[in-house]
């Protein structure tokens, strides 16, 4: 596993759990306003941390902490990824996965093997205009992922950072369709500042009613539409 981030404490990015977070290095989409670039391709001089290190942290954290939270980057291009979650869960912790969908098989191999707790998907945008937005030309991985997760039998959640250039309600409507009938979709306000893209870095954010509109848009394709991340 390359692990270029650690955080040994969340109360927010594991739904009901304590958690800690683990970032892996890489990433095989290149969203333009992604606000990571970072760790897109990571520098020679990135810092890498010991999984054994960290495996080492939570053996410390018993009892205290709930779960993992294993994020990105994105951690199913490391094939490695269950073998190091199954260290994880011998611990006795929980695992959450972020994940981008673009990688079915590996998806399908860990709920196969029952290590996944919660998993959250990122939807960037309408399935067939995925390429435009994320370089990453064919869109039924993601489709595919989207089946899975739906299926699974593991609580999950989807997720989508939006903004006004790229997203308009067409835009939510056609995201909804690709995930019909699903538990929860979160829409998060882009914020401007560090993207990749610096064309992105000052777009706007929608504002506080514009999101609300939106949210009504999503909420007629999934039981639970919610917005995170305001902006007035």
């Amino acid at each position: 596993m390359l692990i270029q981030g650690f955080q040994n404490f969340s109360t927010l990015d594991f739904p009901d759990e304590l958690a800690c977070i683990v970032f892996t290095g890489g990433c095989n989409f290149r969203c333009h306003y992604c606000h990571n670039p970072e760790m897109i391709s990571p520098a020679p001089e990135t810092q890498w941390f010991d999984p054994q290190a960290i495996l080492d942290f939570l053996k410390t954290r018993q009892g205290k902490l709930d779960g993992v939270v294993i994020t990105g980057g994105e951690p199913t291009l490391h094939a490695d990824l269950p073998d190091f979650i199954k260290k994880i869960r011998k611990l006795g912790f929980k695992v959450k996965l972020d994940t981008n969908g673009t990688n079915p098989k590996l998806l399908a191999e860990l709920y196969a093997e029952k290590l996944l707790d919660y998993v959250a998907m990122d939807l960037k945008h309408p399935l067939a205009r995925y390429a435009e937005i994320t370089g990453f030309a064919d869109s039924a991985p993601i489709a595919q992922s989207v089946a899975s997760i739906m299926r699974s039998g593991v609580p999950y959640e989807f997720r989508s950072t939006i903004l006004p250039r790229t997203h308009t309600a067409r835009e939510i409507r056609a995201m909804g369709k690709a995930i019909k009938g699903a538990e929860k979709w979160y829409l998060q306000n882009f914020r401007p500042g560090k993207t990749l893209d610096p064309a992105f870095a000052d777009e706007r954010s929608f504002t506080a009613p514009e999101l609300l509109a939106l949210r009504e848009v999503g909420a007629k394709f999934v039981k639970h539409c919610a917005i995170r991340d305001w902006r007035d």
